[in-house]
């Protein structure tokens, strides 16, 4: 059905651009027999309208990269991307530009959880699938086929847990320590998980103390702001909690101007979130404690998911991806030779 529509579009502008090239000489082809092959080839794919929230850090290009790689033509689909800036209306426009499409199917990255239950419905209405990609959304589950992506209160809990291990084995459990949170999007499941999950660690320990969390909107030059402003209120921080890797590179410039040092040698302690390969080079170089895996290789998952689902199969409502930690007592150069992002 999606195609049908998409392949009208596609025909008008073949129509048009054989109308502007009508000067040729006669018995000049030109490409319309190109153009006919791959109009009879594009019958066959699978049409995928994908919404990603932007460009804002590492994370989400590696994130977009492994998606274009997965859903291409030779892998049987016509993917139609749109790129929404940071902004949920620019979402929410590009769904309902799919669903005027007819795509086949819907993949959602969503900016925040909450403001989807009317597009999705449409999306419902029209007999769209649609797949959940990173963060989620707070609507009723059956206006979504399943959602894939990272456990962030698991991340959460897994960056509480290093860190009390760590302060135990500095001989440091017993310490008033105090902590700053760079947060994310506020609104975004990444950011309600991360910090929900480390909330629950830091009950348990009495002698931690929460001074004040800020959101430093996932980006490097926010994170430094932020982070800036942290250090003028508080002279003692002993550890920030950055809820992605590029706010804690912006967390350490800001540390750094401020006249401190951090990292594992440092009077502050950075732990991170995602893992991508910036923030291997920053604990290689001392900046950054530990990094706590966020993978954004969601393509190959998502491209399994509409095989499946293309074939007439079902899929599990929640999928998460597989994840760890990384921190300076590792040997970190060998790791990221293996990386992929």
């Amino acid at each position: 059905m999606g195609r049908r529509i998409l392949l009208c579009g596609l025909t008008l502008f073949f129509l048009c651009a054989a109308g502007c090239s009508a000067g040729k000489k006669a018995g000049d082809s030109g490409n319309s027999d190109r153009e006919q092959s791959e109009l009879e080839a594009s019958e066959n794919l699978i049409v995928v309208g994908v919404s990603q929230i932007g460009a804002e850090s590492d994370w989400r290009n590696a994130c977009t990269k492994s998606i274009k790689t997965s859903l291409t033509r030779e892998n049987g689909f016509y993917l139609i991307f749109d790129d929404a800036q940071q902004k949920q209306e620019n979402q929410i426009k590009a769904v309902r530009n799919f669903i005027l499409q007819e795509v086949d199917y819907i993949v959602l990255c969503p900016i925040v959880e909450t403001g989807w239950d009317a597009v999705l419905q449409e999306a419902r209405d029209a007999g769209i699938p649609v797949v959940v990609a990173d963060r989620q959304v707070d609507v009723d589950e059956d206006l979504y086929t399943c959602w894939v992506g990272a456990d962030f209160r698991k991340e959460g809990e897994t960056a509480g847990g290093w860190l009390a291990e760590e302060l135990e084995r500095q001989g440091r459990e017993d310490e008033e320590i105090r902590l700053v949170t760079l947060q994310g999007t506020v609104g975004a499941s990444a950011q309600i998980g991360r910090t929900e999950g480390f909330a629950r660690v830091l009950k348990e320990h009495e002698n931690w103390k929460m001074l004040e969390m800020a959101s430093g909107d996932f980006t490097q030059a926010k994170g430094e702001e932020v982070m800036g402003e942290f250090l003028k209120k508080y002279d003692d921080i002993d550890v920030v909690i950055c809820e992605n890797d590029n706010m804690a590179f912006g967390a350490v410039d800001a540390i750094k101007a401020a006249g401190k040092t951090c990292g594992p040698s440092g009077e502050i302690m950075v732990l991170s979130f995602d893992a991508v390969s910036a923030a291997f080079e920053a604990m290689i170089d001392g900046d950054i404690n530990a990094a706590f895996e966020c993978n954004p290789l969601l393509g190959p998952k998502i491209r399994e998911i509409l095989d499946i689902l293309s074939s007439g199969g079902t899929v599990d409502k929640i999928q998460y991806m597989e994840e760890t930690y990384f921190d300076t007592s590792m040997d970190l150069e060998n790791i990221l030779k293996t990386r992929m992002y």
